[in-house]
């Protein structure tokens, strides 16, 4: 399907409550807007401190110091998350789900988050930008003294449960056919030269001196998720952190070591992160296995559920790879995000709306992807009216949508029970 781009359905004065309608949205003075579940991506972090090694290896240049610990999150993405927070608080005003003054009531809203600081802080900072001066709890499992996967909320735990031998095999197929429908050579190219890969450790010392000829290996165990050992491990980790950097706002000239790249540039090298995730889990039947706790959560959410019994606005807290493993399970279509080079950006939201039409009585669906984009991220602009996020309509296999954006609730029920199969 061709990706679509949606039409700013709700935008924001960060300084206050004024919203714009276009004419565009006219169209849906026929619907009332009855319930929003957002799953979101935590926002900017520092890179993992499980990448040290694999970093300090595959370069001779210094990495940028950060001024917070490995895998949380930083001051910026902080206020970044705060206006975003705003951002919804406004566009559910306007839309008539929450009160246009004060609080909601206690009852109307529900944060869960995943036990990592990044995501809790995520979670905390949302509220703040949301839900000034009024009483709301971000629910989450105490956060552990060390991330590991059995540290991990079950709901955002994305591991492998299924211990069949074929499962294995077919996953391992599944994903080498995906790698290999990949073109991933000049991003490489591009990589080895902006590192000085061949004057890195693990050339001059561990013969490593090529990630184009290196090979990829395949780890698929119960208990873990499907994991790439091999160049595009290296490449994945090596991009993401330089994108990391560039979010943070690291002088251009420090970030690749005085080698500035062009929006071109970025985007060919980021190939090689949105590559790894998408040969982790591309095939739904991976994606299903690993998110049946969120898929099962958000089914009994939102169908389990009466909507009059339900919160009005969910706001679930997790990481990219719950985003991508949810819209495979379900079988998204494909969608690009104009001004991105993530496939999953940081802080993007994937926006679940439950609309009822007020003359047919019927209930409808519509997705927004809603994210900022990198400009938007790296100079931490507040968005306002003549600065919106970013907003693509989404679309799912089994639940074909109309010129507004919306599939039948009855067609999104079935795709739920298909993807919990």
């Amino acid at each position: 399907m061709k990706k679509r781009s949606l039409v700013f359905s709700f935008v924001w004065l960060a300084c206050g409550s004024v919203v714009a309608q276009t004419d565009d949205y006219k169209p849906m003075d026929n619907y009332k807007l009855e319930q929003v579940l957002v799953v979101s991506r935590h926002n900017l972090r520092t890179p993992f401190t499980w990448n040290n090694a694999t970093l300090a290896r595959s370069t001779p240049n210094s990495w940028p110091k950060w001024n917070e610990n490995g895998n949380e999150l930083t001051t910026k993405g902080g206020a970044l998350e705060v206006y975003m927070g705003h951002y919804f608080r406004v566009w559910l005003q306007n839309a008539g789900l929450l009160p246009e003054v004060g609080c909601p009531e206690k009852d109307d809203v529900y944060i869960y988050s995943n036990s990592r600081q990044r995501t809790v802080a995520t979670a905390q900072f949302f509220t703040v930008g949301a839900f000034p001066s009024c009483d709301i709890t971000v629910h989450h499992r105490p956060l552990p003294e060390k991330d590991t996967w059995d540290s991990m909320d079950p709901i955002f735990n994305y591991v492998i449960t299924n211990k069949d031998s074929s499962f294995k095999e077919l996953t391992r197929k599944a994903m080498n056919d995906k790698l290999n429908s990949l073109n991933l050579e000049s991003s490489y190219r591009l990589l080895e030269e902006l590192i000085d890969y061949k004057n890195s450790g693990s050339c001059k010392e561990d013969n490593k001196c090529s990630l184009i000829e290196a090979k990829n290996t395949f780890i698929v165990e119960p208990g873990s998720d499907p994991n790439i050992s091999g160049p595009l491990k290296v490449g994945n980790s090596m991009a993401e952190a330089l994108m990391m950097e560039y979010y943070e706002g690291f002088p251009l000239e420090q970030i690749t070591w005085g080698k500035v790249l062009s929006p071109q540039q970025w985007q060919q090298l980021m190939k090689l992160r949105n590559g790894y995730q998408e040969i982790q889990f591309s095939a739904p039947m991976v994606s299903q296995n690993l998110a049946k706790p969120l898929v099962t959560y958000i089914s009994n959410t939102l169908i389990g559920t009466p909507k009059e019994d339900s919160p009005k606005l969910i706001l679930l807290v997790g990481h990219d790879t719950n985003i991508a493993t949810l819209l495979s399970a379900l079988q998204a279509e494909d969608y690009q995000l104009p001004h991105q080079y993530e496939t999953t950006p940081i802080g993007g939201k994937v926006v679940f709306q439950r609309w009822s039409n007020k003359n047919s009585k019927q209930d409808f669906l519509k997705i927004e992807y809603v994210y900022q984009s990198v400009n938007q991220i790296r100079n931490a602009e507040k968005l306002t009216l003549d600065n919106p996020p970013q907003h693509v309509t989404l679309s799912l296999k089994g639940c074909p949508i109309n010129a507004q954006g919306f599939c039948l609730w009855s067609d999104f029920e079935k795709v739920l029970k298909t993807a919990l199969r």
